[in-house]
């Protein structure tokens, strides 16, 4: 619960011990209809700290539901990961499709005599 829920809760705490005080007296010394009105009135505060509560857990529920579905998706996440042999057999396979190794270590700039799509600078 917030510090304002609880600051909240206990001024409607206050407010029913007041009414619940004023309900008393006008038992014992004034008209009994107000006292029936003073007890009526002091079940709101009841209420209203009754719904501070309820309001504060379903905000911790929902607080706890979205932390968890933060969870499930960094498990799922962790679950996708490529295993070692996934990976090898990727590399094997953009290792085939490049031409030869001199264009894969100078990153696409120069090719091997060898290589099939070597051009020769007299063709140029």
């Amino acid at each position: 619960m917030s510090r304002l829920a609880r600051t909240l809760c206990s001024l409607h705490a206050a407010l029913f011990v007041l009414l619940a005080f004023c309900a008393v007296q006008q038992f014992r010394y004034g008209d009994v209809w107000a006292a029936f009105v003073f007890a009526a009135a002091s079940i709101v505060p009841v209420l209203a700290v009754a719904r501070e509560t309820e309001l504060a857990v379903m905000r911790e529920t929902e607080l706890a539901n979205g932390q968890r579905a933060v969870v499930n998706r960094l498990e799922r996440a962790t679950r996708r990961r490529w295993s070692v042999e996934d990976a090898a057999a990727l590399a094997r396979v953009e290792l085939a499709a490049a031409c030869c190794e001199r264009w894969w270590t100078s990153a696409g700039q120069s090719h091997e005599t060898t290589c099939r799509t070597y051009d020769h600078r007299s063709a140029a």
